[in-house]
Parts: structure tokens; sequence; C-alpha cells
């Protein structure tokens, strides 16, 4: 098979696979490692944050886990420097941003709540 060839059948594959997948089976989120959690009301600040994030889906913050996770829209992702920012500029260090294809429902359900 020549490399045009191929091309051409990763192409079709990838377009027949997004025309029969939902969008659900593409999801992404964000999710972040974080220093200095220590109460609700960080938890909220922090939620109330990336919420108002364009790209930004669900949000948990967990406390107990260091965790910030958020749910991607379809198509749409929260630059590490933004989600960064967001975090240091209210005084947390960040330890580790990863993007994951497990949901916040899921992380949720996983570490015992949250928010």
């Amino acid at each position: 098979m020549n490399r045009m060839t191929f091309h051409s059948l990763a192409a079709a594959l990838a377009i027949t696979l997004a025309s029969v997948l939902p969008a659900s089976a593409f999801a992404t989120t964000l999710k972040i490692e974080v220093n200095g959690l220590v109460c609700s009301f960080c938890a909220h600040g922090i939620k109330s944050a990336f919420e108002k994030q364009a790209a930004a889906g669900d949000v948990l913050v967990s406390l107990e886990n260091r965790l910030v996770a958020v749910d991607l829209k379809d198509g749409q992702d929260i630059a590490d420097a933004v989600a960064t920012r967001l975090l240091t500029d209210a005084g947390y260090t960040v330890v580790k941003i990863e993007r994951v294809d497990t949901t916040v429902a899921a992380l949720r359900a996983e570490v015992g709540g949250g928010d």
C-alpha cells in the first residue's frame, strides 16, 4: 500500500468513526493535581473559575485527592497555561496537568464525591 492510499484510508476511517460514534466517545477531561486545597470555600472558588471558561463542561474539585477535573466540550480545550494561571492566581500550586479519556462523572464516582 502506498503512502497516499494509506492516508486516504486513514482519513476515510476517521470520518466514518466520527459519524457513527457518539460525541461522548471523544470526551476529554483536563485532570489537574493541585497542592493547597484545604476547604470547601477553595473548592467553590476553583469550580466557579473553571466554569467561566467557554471550553469547560462539568467540573470536579476533590480536596481529599488534591484533584481538579474539567470535562472539555467537544473540539475545545483549556490551555495548560490558562489552567495554571487560574489556580496559581488563586494561591494554589499545580503539580501535574494531563488530559484523560475519563469523564468527570467517572472520576467523581472513583474518588467518592468532591465539590
